[in-house]
């Protein structure tokens, strides 16, 4: 065995060893803000692939407003928030942080809103998936979507030992995120990566110059960009009768992603039968981070969860 395949064959290893792990992870008091003592929820964090060597160092640096930010990914992860209580066929949901694929916002958009779900007896799951940069090496503009497509996938396997319900297991995402998750809504490539429905709060939806967001489609195209290339991440273009039910969320005086990536998205699905709610806020700003209104879409989004029977309450 030469020294590559040997080295190749130790990462393979290691990546088994982390999934077959996960039995052993520590279950610990349900902690963070809002948090409820008297729920268990049990953590970790796997690799989604077996890690390969990093040009440059992951960065993690700490914000006042949006807490932990992580940029320069190369290794993507799927950290684990699964209740242990309440019904044993838990729905599940993967949560995509915004950050306009240049960052990640971890912790606002990330774990915060995991224990949200994990408090409500929903599994969350909280995607670190890579973003595209010549620094990293990762120059595929697809990269984001197989991470996406491999997460589903694995929340689906190990649906028996994580208690999961495989026929409810959805994606969520925010901004840039948002735009990751519709886009594995709209190109997933078999049932097992099909996502059952679609959280999107103001999301990034459109490529097109119209409408679409300039700067995050030169991020995650670099120099890939081509029309061919726009027109696959304009999501709009894509939905069908198979896209999942949807769900989202926006803020009418978003000056970083206009509210109508949401609507175009919305009119969409509507025109090809798709169950889907739009909810616009007057105020709010990009990420509802001005307003209380902030407070308000997870609630209506837990009931509709509850009325689409996507949850069992």
């Amino acid at each position: 065995m030469t020294s590559i395949s040997k080295h190749i064959f130790l990462l393979s290893l290691l990546f088994i060893f982390s999934l077959q792990g996960f039995s052993s992870f520590v279950a610990v008091e349900g902690k963070g803000r809002g948090s409820r003592p008297d729920r268990p929820v049990k953590q970790a964090t796997l690799p989604l692939f077996p890690p390969v060597k990093e040009q440059m160092e992951e960065v993690h640096r700490n914000d006042s407003l949006f807490g932990l930010l992580v940029s320069k990914v190369t290794n993507p992860t799927l950290s684990l928030f699964i209740p242990q209580e309440g019904v044993k066929l838990k729905s599940a949901v993967i949560i995509c942080p915004g950050g306009g694929y240049h960052t990640l916002l971890m912790e606002r958009e990330g774990s915060q809103v995991a224990e949200r779900f994990a408090r409500e007896g929903v599994a969350a799951f909280l995607l670190k998936y890579r973003l595209p940069g010549e620094e990293t090496g990762v120059t595929d503009p697809l990269a984001p979507l197989k991470d996406a497509q491999r997460a589903i996938r694995m929340v689906r396997e190990n649906a028996d030992a994580w208690g999961i319900d495989p026929s409810k297991v959805g994606i969520m995402g925010f901004s840039a995120g948002g735009h990751l998750a519709a886009t594995l809504g709209v190109h997933y490539n078999t049932g097992m990566e099909r996502p059952d429905f679609l959280i999107l709060v103001n999301p990034v939806i459109s490529f097109d110059s119209e409408t679409g967001h300039s700067g995050l489609r030169s991020i995650l195209l670099g120099e890939n960009e081509s029309e061919e290339l726009v027109q696959f991440f304009s999501n709009q273009l894509h939905v069908s009768s198979k896209t999942p039910r949807s769900i989202l969320f926006h803020t009418d005086d978003d000056q970083v992603v206009s509210v109508m990536n949401s609507f175009l998205f919305y009119r969409q699905l509507h025109h090809h039968g798709i169950p889907a709610e739009l909810h616009i806020y007057s105020r709010g700003d990009h990420g509802f981070i001005q307003f209380p209104e902030f407070e308000e879409w997870f609630p209506r989004l837990i009931r509709w969860m509850s009325m689409e029977k996507l949850i069992n309450r």
